[in-house]
């Protein structure tokens, strides 16, 4: 096996490279993470609002069925009916929502006219809306009753609007709180890796193949005792396990950071992602490996393959900012369909045969451009091969 020792001097020899990518990748996805903060609970919760009633309409049993119904649900606070102060409490947002009920209104509403209320509101405020539906709720109600039992009392009509009104469902709303903090963290934590993983394997893979390539050596080992077959062999172990440990050093702080979560449906497809991201990522870097001529151009490689993916795909700006044309662009790299897949791991709660499908096709992808990529590299060596 001298072929996979001498790999691992070269890559042993370039080290100081390799761990500068490595410290720095693990010191920001820390620091990222830490930084994190899970989004504020966003499940719907009933507020009251402040709202000023007047009322014109005299001494009527319904407009004081209409007044309890929103005490119920709002806020009532006592305002004289001055212009001048009703509108300082607007502004100052004492109220906001100001309620007359004009004189006649309870005349019309009984002998089923179209009556209008007054209000005076904050512009824009989403409490109007509400406010509005609790109104309309409430004038819908008594027009059912005046229509199919107009012999009502106001006192009969004011207790079934009260029972009637009184009447909620219950609902349950399952929130995935819980989950969303680990999730979105590792799914931060995994699209990180991919630059950190890219640079490392261009730089070691790149580093190995530079001496490999070199001219005096390569007919040199044409004349060891060791045969091509072997020699190749234990060139494709050494890249496969230096990939190997390198994905096994980067996603091991994850287990640290995120413990049982890691062993979750979510946790195992992020793992089996990243692995097929870094068999791709090798398969690019040893193209590359193929390709440079020299160490400038090597790391110049590592930086631009390594970032500009990144930055293209999603790994430092979220895809849901990037605009059309970046994507379109970004879709025909491995980096892109990667953090897809993340996003989407990341973003599901219970997985079914849809969303499956989905984040299988992006690996899927992930994993041809790697087997397109080896195809033309096989494809260079042998005719690079033949010319010598």
């Amino acid at each position: 096996m001298q072929v996979y020792k001498a790999f691992f001097r070269i890559i042993q020899k370039n080290r100081g490279q390799i761990l500068i990518y490595l410290v720095v990748f693990m010191v920001l996805a820390l620091l990222l993470t830490n930084a994190y903060n899970p989004p504020h609970d966003t499940d719907f919760t009933k507020t009251r609002v402040n709202v000023a009633f007047i009322n014109e309409d005299g001494d009527s049993e319904l407009v004081a069925g209409l007044k309890t119904y929103l005490g119920e649900n709002a806020n009532l606070v006592d305002l004289p009916d001055d212009p001048q102060k009703l509108q300082d409490a607007l502004f100052f947002r004492q109220v906001e929502y100001i309620l007359r009920v004009p004189e006649g209104f309870t005349t019309g509403m009984l002998n089923g006219q179209e009556v209008q209320l007054e209000k005076t509101i904050v512009p824009d405020s989403p409490s109007n809306i509400y406010m509005d539906l609790l109104i309309n709720k409430y004038l819908t109600t008594v027009k059912t009753y005046v229509t199919y039992l107009p012999d009502l009392s106001q006192a009969q009509l004011v207790d079934y609007l009260a029972t009637d009104l009184a009447e909620e469902t219950d609902v349950t709303v399952i929130s995935g709180s819980n989950h969303s903090a680990n999730a979105e963290k590792s799914g931060y934590y995994f699209n990180y890796i991919s630059y950190s993983l890219f640079a490392i394997l261009i730089l070691g893979v790149c580093s190995v193949m530079l001496v490999f390539n070199d001219t005096d050596l390569k007919r040199r080992n044409l004349c060891s005792p060791i045969r091509s077959a072997n020699m190749n062999f234990q060139m494709i172990l050494g890249n496969l396990s230096f990939a190997v440990l390198t994905w096994l050093v980067l996603i091991s702080a994850s287990f640290v950071m995120y413990g049982r979560y890691m062993f979750t449906t979510n946790g195992l497809l992020l793992l089996l992602n990243s692995f097929i991201f870094t068999l791709a990522a090798l398969s690019i870097s040893y193209l590359i490996g193929n390709l440079v001529k020299n160490r400038g151009a090597m790391s110049a490689a590592a930086n631009v393959f390594a970032l500009g993916t990144s930055f293209l795909s999603g790994v430092f700006v979220p895809q849901e900012l990037l605009g059309s044309n970046v994507l379109t662009i970004a879709s025909f790299t491995p980096t892109y369909w990667y953090v897809k897949a993340n996003n989407e791991i990341a973003a599901t709660t219970s997985f079914n045969a849809d969303n499956l499908q989905s984040i299988f096709t992006s690996m899927v992808l992930v994993l041809a451009f790697g087997v397109a990529v080896l195809g033309v590299t096989l494809v260079l060596i042998k005719q690079r091969r033949v010319e010598a």
